[in-house]
């Protein structure tokens, strides 16, 4: 079995931010010999293993790489624990699942992600959380420092750029916004992104599930920006109208002709245009979107733990329902019943029997 325990050296001496002179320092051996380590030119004596263990907070196996095919189960397993929590709203059980996976392993980066994100969830105000605003100051030091340590350190592109992600946002959250900026501004453009560039080094085969997987990334991408116009109001009520039609016509040409029922998101765009409609005085068809929207609700809490979803452009996919990423322990039909249906954009159809037996569906 290959070992890699000077590659593992040099990560974690990195990660303590050591210099080679300061560790052989420590150790009362020369910086060449650090270097010989690191370098793979030769093994460190087995004496010096428990010390360099104890130092960068790992244990002997970590340090020389011989468990790494057991540690990467042993994180499958926390990720896998993460997730299923994840998808029912259990913010708090997924910190205590990624502090533990930390405390065994703390220097893997997908846990210490995980971590940060659960932290940044406990302070999100959209979910049903009643200690959020105290969470967003009292876990602010340790998001930073996740972010800061992964972005200094973390070999794994996906998982750096997604806690850089994440850190800007968190530094905006913060009233930080031009600390969030700059770095939001290290982020790579999207014209050297990997779905623009790699399609000359694909082979046939590999061809068409890339193509497919650029469209959703792309469709996404647009949908994202859509849903920016229309529910932070860019533009004036009449204008939105023709963006949500072409929203869905867009939506309709993805999915062959029809919008998903058991989707959060189709819910969610419902209920947009609903209220919408009913700041332009259109009340029939604030209630067909309404109705459109309590169907997906309800769908969407009835789905099953596998779908197949089946079109031209994206081809095969399946989504399941541990998937789903929350920050809310309540079904979606609550939430539109307790949530979006407060809004004050109701209150004109509000003691309606529509309105009521609406709220009778959800109820139900």
């Amino acid at each position: 079995m290959k070992l890699n325990i000077g590659e593992n050296i040099r990560k974690h001496r990195k990660t303590k931010n050591v210099t080679q002179e300061e560790f052989a320092e420590m150790l009362g051996v020369s910086f060449q010999s650090v270097s010989r380590w690191e370098n793979g030119t030769c093994y460190p004596d087995l004496e010096l293993l428990p010390t360099m263990a104890d130092f960068f907070g790992v244990t002997v196996d970590q340090l020389i790489g011989a468990d790494k095919t057991v540690e990467q189960a042993h994180v499958g397993r926390y990720l896998d624990r993460f997730r299923a929590a994840l998808s029912q709203g259990r913010v708090y059980d997924c910190i205590a699942i990624a502090r533990a996976g930390v405390a065994e392993y703390p220097n893997n980066y997908a846990l210490l992600n995980k971590l940060m994100y659960a932290l940044f969830l406990a302070g999100d105000d959209d979910g049903n959380i009643p200690e959020w605003e105290e969470n967003m100051k009292k876990y602010d030091a340790e998001i930073t420092a996740l972010g800061e340590r992964i972005m200094k350190h973390c070999p794994d592109q996906e998982i750096r750029l997604e806690a850089t992600a994440r850190l800007a946002f968190h530094h905006c959250e913060m009233g930080r916004r031009e600390t969030g900026r700059a770095i939001y501004e290290t982020l790579p453009s999207a014209e050297h992104c990997r779905e623009q560039q790699m399609w000359w080094g694909l082979t046939e085969e590999e061809r068409l599930p890339f193509t497919r997987e650029r469209i959703r990334t792309g469709f996404e991408i647009m949908a994202a920006g859509l849903y920016s116009l229309l529910c932070y109001g860019l533009l004036p009520d009449e204008q939105l109208i023709k963006v949500f039609e072409k929203r869905k016509r867009l939506y309709e040409v993805i999915y062959d002709g029809s919008l998903p029922n058991g989707d959060w998101g189709s819910a969610s765009f419902h209920h947009h245009f609903a209220k919408l409609y009913l700041r332009l005085g259109k009340t029939a068809e604030a209630f067909d979107e309404l109705n459109s929207a309590a169907r997906c609700a309800l769908a969407f809490d009835a789905r099953p733990e596998e779908t197949v979803l089946s079109s031209l452009l994206l081809g095969d996919r399946v989504v399941r329902r541990s998937d789903f990423e929350t920050d809310d322990t309540r079904p979606l039909a609550e939430i539109m019943r307790d949530k979006w249906l407060a809004d004050a954009d109701y209150d004109c159809v509000r003691k309606t029997t529509e309105f009521e037996t609406i709220l009778a569906r959800l109820t139900s």
